[in-house]
């Protein structure tokens, strides 16, 4: 009798020291945007995190646009995707791809830039002839020059004639070269080119209050089979984010570096020449992570509503409760 009740008393104990732990022959596949949105992700895979809370990484690839990770979702088995809100709902939405959000990154994030020479407030966007680039339809950049056409009461329909669409890098580019006046991009894109001297005519912050930035999904079969890995998956999010705040240097510097090397592996061959253009810096990202974006792993399920019901108001979706995508039981732990 004794002898099982020791026995038992060890199975507690190692319960109690291991059940914490994730799955250890579980692999998982995740995916990133190539901004700097996803900085508490490259903030735990440089520290480690993720093995430290048992968390096996199958691959880690990073997406041009978030439009192309939401496509990726539906087809490449993508189990973790930090990501852009509006593109995640996409995905559920009109990809069907089952997935929750389980926690955010950040508030805003997003912004408008203009060439100084052309453009000294927001109204000069209507002015002849002037070229304004911007992300796909139903991109996170796309839906907030959309908030930003109602902030400023303008015609949504005269000025989306002015509007090229393209991935951010090439508007950027583009308004370097001239061949576009103004731009609506995701951070670190305003940053940088506020860094190359052009105007900044309005954050996020401005036109829309509590706008949700980006969250982390999960697929619901790796939700419903290993609860434990989502549980650690915050966890590590929530660790990236506090880095950020008590550590700001240090985080713009890991999430710097990171970018100057992935830029290499996702850009075609003929664009890695203009890249060199777009340096990078530490004091860059650290300028787009505090000024321009609210890092948190909260998520108010109204401003998630309030994206839902403005995407649905344009056509890009059907109208559905917040409450179907979202399941933030972790972050009350």
């Amino acid at each position: 009798m004794r002898r099982k009740r020791r026995v038992l008393f060890i199975l507690i104990g190692l319960f109690l020291a291991f059940g914490g732990m994730a799955n250890a022959d579980e692999k998982i596949t995740m995916a990133v945007e190539f901004v700097d949105h996803a900085a508490a992700a490259h903030i735990g895979l440089h520290k480690g995190w993720f093995s430290e809370e048992g968390l096996q990484i199958r691959s880690f690839d990073n997406y041009i646009t978030g439009i192309a990770l939401a496509a990726a979702l539906s087809h490449k088995g993508i189990d973790v995707a930090y990501m852009c809100l509006c593109p995640a709902i996409l995905a559920y939405a009109n990809g069907h791809v089952p997935i929750k959000i389980v926690c955010g990154t950040h508030k805003y994030g997003y912004g408008c830039l203009g060439n100084p020479l052309k453009i000294k407030k927001p109204a000069d966007l209507f002015e002849p002839g002037i070229r304004i680039g911007c992300p796909r339809e139903g991109s996170a950049s796309d839906v907030f020059m959309n908030r930003f056409i109602d902030f400023y009461h303008f015609n949504r329909e005269d000025f989306l004639k002015q509007v090229r669409r393209m991935p951010p890098p090439n508007i950027l580019m583009a308004m370097k070269t001239g061949r576009l006046d103004a731009g609506f991009l995701p951070e670190q894109f305003p940053t940088m080119g506020v860094f190359m001297g052009f105007k900044r005519l309005a954050d996020a912050s401005d036109v829309w209050p509590g706008m949700q930035g980006s969250v982390v999904v999960v697929r619901k079969d790796l939700l419903k089979n290993h609860p434990e890995i989502v549980k650690h998956l915050v966890s590590v999010t929530k660790r990236g984010i506090d880095f950020i705040r008590a550590h700001p240097d240090e985080a713009s510097k890991i999430v710097s570096d990171t970018l100057q090397a992935e830029g290499g592996k996702i850009f075609p061959a003929k664009m890695t020449s203009l890249l060199k253009i777009f340096d990078v810096t530490p004091k860059l990202i650290r300028d787009s992570l505090t000024r321009h974006m609210t890092c948190e792993v909260g998520v108010d399920p109204k401003n998630v509503q309030d994206v839902i019901d403005f995407m649905a108001r344009l056509g890009y979706i059907k109208r559905f409760n917040a409450k179907e995508i979202l399941d933030l039981r972790w972050l009350h732990e």
